[in-house]
């Protein structure tokens, strides 16, 4: 068996067995480290730079060498060359225009992963629910991984009958409310897969229309994206508040997804936090954790707010950890996880939330 394939299977006998202690956690990632270190050269250049040798692995799952997300615009951070790409994800880009490309030589972690979180955080009751699409169609945009994670799970967990809305700049109101409609005759519930950003554009479509709707029990939302943007800041609890009241949807139903195109693997909020707006807790499946970091890149305890740091197992084909410009703290409790405040000052805009954006500016 390859290098590459071994550890393809221990990480996906992880993500099967949704278990990982911190002890298996460690050694994985330890080997890990030690074979994108020998096969991605602008990883291991920067580890080097960074201090470390990659002769001799970090002890402590902290000290792993976090590649800076933005590098994904600048070098193709890969264990493997380029005709051997499976699946590629690009950013959608930030206020400067330039976006990162996120390659990958199998489509099986990230497949994996994607449905062993969602099934536990959104689908824990096991229902086959009709997915109403506020996300990039993966048939018009290929390189959005949001789009691709949310086919795949409609695929594998809907009921066959899944509808996009996003076209391009253009939300297609008429037939959500179309769909919608027919989901409530049908009695089936759904699940609105949304940016914030395109929420928001459904909401004030609705809103215009007078149109509210009271969608099937068993119905929720998937929630991901940013809430400030060019265009206008929407605060979380007033977003929640009127797609509930506009949706028909209960607030605890409204679950929001934390991800990157840099990881392979997604937070969600916590079971315990859903019923409270803020602040709530997102965590992390077992081969994913966070690390939060002060401004000389040292993690600090539980409670205190810093950088936040992802080391991600199943990115076997690029960099195991990603240091973002997102700022949270790592909290202990009824689901021990991670809470976010937002992005650093003087950080770039980006997101999944860009495009919607452009919408509302387009509908203004």
């Amino acid at each position: 068996m390859s290098a590459a394939s071994e550890l393809d299977a221990r990480i996906l006998a992880a993500i099967a067995a949704y278990a990982l202690d911190d002890d298996a956690f460690f050694a994985l990632a330890h080997d890990l480290f030690v074979y994108q270190a020998a096969r991605n050269a602008p990883y291991a250049a920067f580890a080097r730079a960074s201090g470390f040798d990659p002769e001799h692995p970090p002890q402590r799952i902290e000290d792993i060498p976090a590649v800076p997300a933005a590098s994904f615009k600048d070098a193709r951070l890969a264990t493997f060359p380029p005709e051997h790409t499976v699946l590629a994800f690009e950013t959608s880009g930030t206020t400067l225009g330039r976006g990162g490309r996120h390659e990958m030589p199998t489509a099986r972690l990230y497949d994996a992963a994607c449905l062993a979180s969602f099934d536990r955080m959104l689908l824990a009751d096991g229902a086959r629910l009709r997915f109403l699409q506020l996300v990039p169609d993966p048939h018009e945009r290929p390189q959005s991984s949001l789009g691709y994670m949310m086919r795949h799970v409609a695929r594998e967990r809907g009921d066959g009958r899944t509808s996009w809305y996003l076209h391009g700049d253009a939300l297609d109101v008429d037939e959500f409310v179309r769909d919608a409609a027919l989901a409530i005759d049908d009695g089936t519930p759904v699940c609105v897969a949304t940016t914030a950003f395109a929420l928001v554009a459904l909401l004030d479509a609705l809103h215009a229309r007078g149109v509210t709707f009271a969608l099937p029990p068993g119905s929720r939302i998937m929630e991901t994206g940013g809430f400030k943007g060019r265009s206008r800041i929407v605060e979380r609890a007033e977003l929640y508040a009127e797609a509930s009241a506009r949706l028909g949807i209960p607030i605890g139903a409204i679950v929001a997804e934390y991800g990157m195109t840099e990881l392979s693997s997604q937070y969600y909020d916590a079971h315990a936090s859903r019923g409270v707006v803020e602040p709530r807790v997102k965590v992390a499946p077992p081969w994913l954790r966070p690390v939060v970091v002060d401004a000389d890149g040292r993690a600090v305890p539980d409670g205190v707010v810093g950088a936040i740091r992802h080391v991600d197992l199943a990115n076997r084909g690029s960099a195991i950890a990603i240091a973002t410009e997102d700022v949270g703290a790592i909290v202990d409790g009824p689901q021990r996880g991670l809470v976010l405040f937002g992005r650093e000052a003087g950080a770039e805009l980006r997101g999944c939330s860009l495009d919607a954006e452009s919408l509302l500016a387009r509908r203004a």
